[in-house]
């Protein structure tokens, strides 16, 4: 067991998985670690440098020195800095999601990545948010939680999130996207996405997201991690 408590919420694009935790590590006071914002950084970086997706050595090469900031806006919203930049916006297109699904399946950004990851656990606890954060990142966790949603469900959350920023989305384009990033995600040699043998398995379709935030507080209070 760690010296500081630990929650995993691992699972696929569009489960709500990002919300959850925010509003989960806001409710216990703790850390939050959203990983996934970490491999779009990566993709993002490389990116604005100009590297093209041959050069695996130089991305791992930014995973380890690019300058992350994770914070909140006015309105308590998320913000990320990336070597003094906001980052915000940019790393949640479509693109940067393309590029750090294809990032996280290569062993030396994942390695670089590693201990900054479990660097994120401090007190008094922290809420890890990702795709292999029960498996391989944090596998002595208090909680693990694998939070799920029909691929249906998970495109309509995305098309209504890019609609609500301005942005034009095509429904099926949208739903093939998904189903190719759980293809590969899940088939990734490298820390596959799957849920840890331990974990809850937590289905969000038809669900709002405070029923599932509360299901998780239920389950953190049975382990008296939380009031």
């Amino acid at each position: 067991m760690s010296p500081v408590p630990v929650v995993t919420i691992d699972g696929p694009s569009g489960s709500g998985k990002g919300t959850v935790s925010r509003l989960v590590a806001r409710h216990a006071g703790w850390h939050l670690l959203d990983s996934g914002a970490l491999y779009r950084l990566v993709a993002l970086a490389g990116a604005r440098a100009g590297l093209g997706f041959g050069d695996r050595d130089a991305h791992a090469a930014l995973a380890r020195s690019m300058d992350v900031t994770f914070g909140t806006d006015s309105g308590g919203g998320e913000r990320v800095l990336l070597d003094g930049r906001d980052a915000t916006d940019a790393i949640r297109s479509e693109d940067c999601s393309r590029g750090a699904s294809r990032v996280a399946a290569w062993p030396g950004v994942r390695e670089a990545l590693f201990a900054r990851q479990r660097a994120f656990a401090r007190p008094p606890g922290l809420v890890a948010d990702g795709r292999d954060m029960g498996t391989v990142v944090f596998p002595e966790a208090e909680l693990k939680i694998f939070l799920t949603a029909s691929a249906a469900e998970r495109a309509l959350r995305r098309h209504k999130q890019l609609k609500d920023k301005g942005v034009s989305a095509n429904l099926a384009t949208l739903s093939r996207e998904i189903a190719e990033r759980d293809e590969r995600d899940s088939t990734r040699p490298i820390a596959p996405l799957e849920p840890a043998s331990d974990a809850h398995i937590v289905d969000s379709t038809g669900s709002s997201i405070d029923q599932v935030v509360g299901r998780v507080l239920m389950l953190g209070r049975e382990r008296r991690l939380w009031r």
